[in-house]
């Protein structure tokens, strides 16, 4: 008896597998969902390359760019990288803007020691400066109080 279900499910598994094969070469090559051309691998020197020192906000609570390289920063449920220039005991020593002090308070409002567990991860309101053409057309100004 567990011969035969044994032999009845290793037919199933292979005559699975091979029609699986089947329909995978029928189907034809990959195509993009934007229904063109997939673009060429981008050659090293057209990679956009981090831009170097403090760019302007262009409207008010703009969360700043990050003016340096962060991708060999971890930043994980137990560790960020980034306090180790950036937390107010040490951003004086260290030459680096101090966080904001929203940065420290609970969802509350309660101020604390140490960065709320809401604004841990840096990189969901900050990202990098880069010097990279627009995705998508903008035609966003900055607000008057800042021009």
């Amino acid at each position: 008896m567990k011969l035969q279900v044994l032999v009845g499910i290793s037919a199933l598994v292979v005559s699975t597998t091979l029609a699986g094969f089947a329909i995978a070469q029928s189907s034809g090559s990959v195509q993009s969902l934007r229904s063109g051309d997939l673009p060429d691998t981008l050659r090293a020197e057209q990679v956009h390359k981090q831009m170097e020192g403090r760019m302007k906000r262009n409207y008010r609570q703009q969360p700043p760019l990050i003016p340096h390289s962060s991708s060999q920063y971890q930043m994980d449920k137990r560790t960020n990288q980034c306090l180790g220039c950036h937390d107010w005991t040490v951003a004086g020593e260290r030459g680096a803007p101090t966080l904001s002090m929203t940065h420290y308070l609970d969802r509350e409002g309660n101020q604390l020691d140490t960065v709320a567990g809401t604004r841990w991860f840096c990189n969901q309101c900050h990202v990098p400066q880069a010097n990279a053409p627009e995705l998508v057309g903008n035609d966003f100004q900055p607000s008057n109080a800042l021009r």
